[in-house]
This record gives C-alpha cells, structure tokens and sequence, in this order.
C-alpha cells in the first residue's frame, strides 16, 4: 500500500439483502472493523422479503448503480442471485451459493465467504474428532457452504438430511469426488454413526424456537454446531451441551464469514478481535431487552 494512501478519504458503501434481517450483527461489524482501520463504513439492510427474480435483479442493479463496494446475501436468497451476476468466484460456481456479491469497474461478482468462514470456526472440532463422518441438516444455500468447508477440512462422509431430496443431489454433483454425500431420509439416519453435527436451516431463529433435531440423539460423542447466531444459544445447542456434545454457537462462523467479505469489499484485512467485540456487544444488547421485556 502506498504511503501516501489515506484510509480516512476511504468510505465504503455497503449492505445486506435477505429476510427477516432485522436482527443482524453485521452492521455492527463491519462498520466497528472500518473505524479501526481509520476508514468509514457504512453497511445499510435492504430487507426484502418474496423478491422475485426481476425484483431481485432491480436490486442488484440498484446495488450496483449507486456506488456500493458490495452487499451481502442471506436466506432466502443465496441461491436464486446466482444467476443474475456477472461472474462468480470458483468456489461460488461450484456451489452455485452466494453470501457476498463485490462491485468491480460496475460488474457483479459473486463469492461466498460462508465456506471459508465455516472452515475457520470449525476446524478444531474437525480434527478433534479425527474428521469423522459429520451429519448436515439442510441443503440449502447455507447447508451446500458448510458441506464445501467440511470437505476442505478433511471429512470424507457427510450424511445430508433435507425435505427436499434434490437439494441433496445437488450438493452431491457439486462436490463431486472431494466427499461422499450421503443422502439421509431423516434426521436420526444422518446422524447414525456420525462425530459431527450442523445445522444450516433457519429452524431456532427467533422468533421459531423449534429444533430440527429430537433431544433423545444427541450425545456426549458429538460436536455440534449451529449456523443460527439469533438466538446464540439456540434450543438445539442448549440440549446438546446439556447432553455433554461439544458446542460451537453461530458466533464464530458470524464473525469469520463477516471478516472475509470486508476484506472483499475493501481490500483491506479486519481484526477479527475487532469484529468479534463488536459481534458481542450486538447481542449483549438484544440479550438485555429480551430480558426487560
């Protein structure tokens, strides 16, 4: 970086797209992230729910109109961009999964950092339990990331449980020989003989306090993570801990995943300490007003 290259002259514009997002940490962020690097950021929510496929393509063209360095894409979307960009990453080809669209000389270019994020917060748990087989509950946009990340990390099994079956296929045809995927019929198939368990479905975001997965099949010999950050502590891993299953909440993929889509979007590298305070105090502060409620 040149010496005389001011971050303080440096704002960047950028956003989050999806539904419900009220509750997301990002802003918080990526602009605390921006500010410690002596630059300015400002990260606005475009919530838009049922945005059909010209609907969202007005969305990206906006995005791309006015100047944003980049936006990031949430359930219920991460799937239905891809086809409306200008270029995808290889990894985001391969998937065809999107969480973060950057702006380069006005062209779109898709990326997706939840692999990458996932394969950071995850990879003690993974070697921990000598990369055995993991059971994945959803094969959505989120669930074909995560699947990516674990076969990055070494496992060669991963047992895929979705109501929609081709979803599962997909993942399957897009990993290809990197792992195994095993499509299961139910939630306690994917878990038989597994040391791993993900949930990548929205199921335990407030305001659902539900739990794709029944009490009585978690266990001591599992590690469990969940890709829910709203609540931290979801009922899910509420019960596992109870069980003695290690436990990773959705704090550190938030935080990772978040982390390498500023440094798309800025070409500069965050502090993740930075981000993961800033993260924190997001909830701090939900968790007291549930409280006071």
């Amino acid at each position: 970086m040149p010496n005389d290259y001011h971050l303080a002259d440096q704002c960047f514009l950028t956003g989050l797209i999806g539904a419900p997002i009220a509750h997301s940490a990002s802003p918080a962020m990526h602009e605390r992230a921006a500010q410690a690097l002596g630059a300015r950021c400002h990260y606005h929510l475009i919530e838009v729910a049922g945005a059909d496929r010209d609907k969202l393509r007005a969305l990206l063209d906006s995005v791309r109109l006015l100047g944003f360095a980049g936006v990031n894409i949430t359930f219920p979307y991460k799937e239905a961009v891809v086809e409306l960009l200008d270029e995808l990453s290889p990894s985001a080809a391969a998937m065809q999964a999107v969480n973060t669209v950057v702006v380069r000389d006005g062209r779109l270019i898709g990326h997706n950092t939840d692999t990458t994020g996932f394969a950071r917060a995850a990879g003690d748990l993974v070697e921990a339990s000598k990369r055995g087989p993991v059971a994945l509950v959803g094969a959505g946009g989120v669930g074909k990331a995560i699947a990516f990340a674990l076969a990055h990390l070494g496992v060669a099994t991963i047992r895929v449980f979705d109501t929609d079956v081709a979803k599962t296929r997909a993942i399957a045809a897009a990993l290809g020989s990197r792992a195994t995927i095993v499509a299961a019929d139910d939630v306690e198939a994917a878990l038989r003989g597994a040391v791993g368990l993900v949930n990548a479905t929205p199921i335990g975001m407030l305001p659902n306090r539900g739990t794709p997965v029944s009490e009585h099949l978690l266990h001591d010999g599992l590690w469990v993570a969940d890709a829910v950050y709203s609540p931290l502590w979801t009922p899910l891993l509420t019960a596992a801990k109870a069980r003695g299953a290690r436990v990773m909440t959705g704090r550190e993929l938030a935080i990772y995943q978040a982390a390498d889509a500023f440094e798309l979007f800025t070409g500069l590298t965050p502090s993740t300490d930075v981000m993961g305070k800033a993260f924190d105090a997001v909830m701090a502060k939900r968790y007291a007003a549930t409280n006071a409620a």
